[in-house]
């Protein structure tokens, strides 16, 4: 019989953390069927840590301690897990533990966790909720992926324009459905139109008889009901919002996102900008081979037409290279040194597109700033390569040669970094997917052409 390691923290108030022990211990305690020491292992864990446990863990294994655990699974562990294994534990659940466990979420949560499921388990999920809530549910899965409907919860606390501090706290004080988590009290008119929040610090701080309208923040954005999620966090940055109120077609107030909802907005972005940048999409640790190969294959076939491509070139210049066996020698550090730069570029230009901070109005200056910075660097290494290819090969013309292949690559390094990212953000096409094969094509076509055309025309 495997041995059950029986972990606890020395003291409670610690924070907790997952380690490869606990992950071994859960297992063992699964293996032993000893339900009482899994829930006693398991207490502790935040919900994340839970997810953790169960993604690092074999299908047999997860399916085993889902059963086993059973009705102690609480919903917010849905919410923390990786999408390529929700809907395997959703499957394994047993329904009225998967009721109990989504009835538990908030309205927000249920809609993220409905996205990520195929038909079938959308369903379960309906089934599993009262009627009220599936009515929320399915009215948000009615709204645009990626909108600001499908992001918002519907659980809001608002109160009429004209109301005073203390009719506000009696409100929230008797109201059975606030939601777990607020910021704000949303100020509204007869026709439900947001026109002003209140922070709860200012409301508890405030004599009761102060009217609401005088404690109004400052900062109020109004989120359309169908705007792209990506605005929404946009705005939370630049706002430095904490909650915003989301209107529908007619400005009614219908639902309220958060700063944590927008804030795992930017970080699914910038994972994905990340991805992209290297050629591949959204994946984990526990996809399929299959499932792994069919997502990078594209962008590999993509790279081996580019590398064709620079291979053509260097055809072109076959004889020369015959002659002068140093040009093999050093013509992947000119093109090595392009591909760098312009990664570079390319990076900076794609973030700051991500983010708004490339425009219309100062792209021309960005792509002059590039090129002169490729141009310095370029002018920086020629002289030291210049020098290299003095000592190494006693060769002045050859050290001129590689020095201007340099300068030259490196400028249009800069240029396509940033140009290329542009050009297809206005074309429509994601510049975070599309960039990298581009600018690397472009860098190593005009790195071996300047350099062994300069070659073949100075030393031949």
């Amino acid at each position: 019989m495997n041995e059950i390691v029986d972990i606890q923290p020395e003291n409670e108030d610690e924070v907790y953390e997952l380690s490869k022990r606990d992950v071994s211990a859960a297992v063992a305690a699964v293996e032993a069927g000893e339900r009482a020491l899994l829930v006693e292992l398991m207490e502790p864990m935040h919900a994340a840590d839970i997810a953790d446990l169960l993604e690092q863990i074999s299908s047999t294994d997860r399916r085993a301690l889902i059963a086993l655990y059973g009705v102690e699974f609480d919903g917010d562990i849905l919410s923390e897990l990786d999408e390529s294994i929700r809907e395997e534990v959703i499957g394994a659940l047993q329904p009225d533990v998967l009721a109990e466990a989504v009835r538990e979420l908030e309205s927000d949560d249920i809609v993220d966790l409905l996205e990520d499921l195929e038909a079938p388990q959308q369903e379960a999920i309906f089934e599993a909720l009262d009627d009220a809530d599936e009515r929320v549910a399915r009215q948000a899965m009615a709204y645009p992926e990626e909108s600001a409907g499908r992001l918002m919860q519907r659980e809001v606390v608002a109160a009429p324009e004209h109301w005073t501090v203390g009719q506000a706290i009696d409100f929230m004080r008797k109201s059975e459905e606030l939601p777990e988590q607020f910021y704000h009290v949303v100020m509204v008119d007869p026709r439900m139109h947001p026109v002003g929040n209140v922070t709860l610090g200012r409301i508890m701080g405030a004599p009761r008889a102060q009217p609401l309208c005088e404690l109004k923040e400052d900062i109020f954005q109004i989120i359309p009901v169908e705007q792209d999620e990506e605005d929404v966090a946009y705005a939370f940055k630049q706002y430095h919002l904490i909650s915003a109120p989301v209107v529908d077609g007619e400005g009614r107030l219908v639902g309220m996102i958060t700063i944590d909802d927008a804030m795992v907005v930017l970080d699914d972005e910038h994972e994905e900008d990340i991805l992209r940048l290297a050629g591949v999409t959204e994946g984990s640790l526990t996809d399929r081979v299959i499932n792994t190969t069919k997502r990078r294959f594209p962008w590999l076939a993509v790279n081996l037409v580019t590398a064709v491509l620079a291979s053509l070139v260097i055809a072109q210049f076959d004889v020369v290279i015959r002659d002068f066996v140093a040009l093999a020698i050093l013509m992947p550090i000119v093109a090595s040194m392009g591909g760098n730069a312009g990664t570079q570029s390319l990076t900076v230009a794609v973030r700051a597109i991500a983010t708004k901070d490339l425009t219309s109005a100062n792209v021309w200056r960005v792509i002059r700033r590039e090129a002169l910075v490729g141009l310095v660097n370029g002018a920086i290494f020629a002289v030291v390569m210049g020098l290299v290819c003095l000592l190494w090969f006693s060769s002045a013309t050859l050290g001129w040669v590689i020095a201007v292949a340099m300068v030259v690559n490196l400028v249009v390094a800069g240029l396509a970094g940033t140009m290329i990212p542009v050009l297809l953000e206005k074309a429509g096409v994601d510049p975070a997917l599309a960039s990298g094969a581009f600018v690397t094509t472009v860098t190593d076509v005009v790195g071996f052409f300047a350099f062994l055309g300069l070659a073949a025309w100075v030393l031949v």
